[in-house]
């Protein structure tokens, strides 16, 4: 029987400037997060272009939202250009989607959740961009359903922890590698990245063994 060890999906959101684009292209993320809705991490479809520039085709150009107004999402289709777009998932229902445009619907720790939940999805804490962790316990319950993106008050120094109760598909971080609000530190990048992994190989490894036994 052959084992697959799928690698662990990691997201840097948030993103502001060309050193915090370099280093996770550096780290080799799966996709780097553009933030349009009020944030200190705000920014204009056009300037998150310029910004993404240097990553196309090499992860994920993702434009994230919270409620926008359709005249918005208009704008970062056309000026942006995204690979995929995350925003609550209600946000679905009342806005005009681009059929080409891949969706990363965000279901919230305390909010009413769908009855069966997306294939992929992000759980994230109340509040976006914050630090507020989500309900792990729920997280956990929800990712062996689907595959769940765990988001919210993550860091190099409890991803580990978060990984081994949740299991999640991948993992999202935007406050938890700032050296300020709005200012990504690519060495807090670097050691979250490492610390994911580090706690998904091992994760990978010890279902390996139980599997064999």
């Amino acid at each position: 029987m052959t084992i697959s060890r799928q690698p662990l999906w990691i997201k840097i959101c948030g993103l502001t400037d060309e050193a915090a684009v370099g280093a996770a292209l550096q780290a080799r993320v799966a996709a780097i997060g553009f933030v349009f809705s009020p944030s200190p991490r705000q920014l204009l479809p056009a300037q998150a272009a310029r910004l993404a520039s240097a990553a196309r085709g090499h992860t994920l150009c993702i434009a994230v939202t919270r409620h926008p107004q359709q005249q918005l999402l208009d704008e970062i289709v056309r000026e942006f250009k995204p690979d995929g777009w995350q925003t609550d998932i209600n946000d679905l229902s009342v806005l005009r989607v681009p059929r080409h445009l891949p969706i990363l619907p965000v279901l919230r720790s305390g909010s009413l959740l769908p009855d069966s939940p997306p294939r992929r999805f992000l759980f994230e804490g109340p509040a976006s961009g914050q630090g507020v962790s989500g309900d792990w316990p729920e997280a956990a319950t929800l990712a062996r359903q689907a595959e769940l993106i765990l988001a919210g008050g993550l860091r190099a120094d409890n991803v580990a922890a978060a990984i081994a109760m949740v299991r999640p598909f991948g993992v999202d971080v935007s406050s938890g590698v700032e050296a300020l609000p709005g200012r990504k530190s690519p060495e807090l990048i670097a050691a979250f990245v490492v610390a994911a992994r580090t706690a998904h190989e091992g994760l990978s490894a010890l279902n390996l063994t139980e599997i064999r036994q």
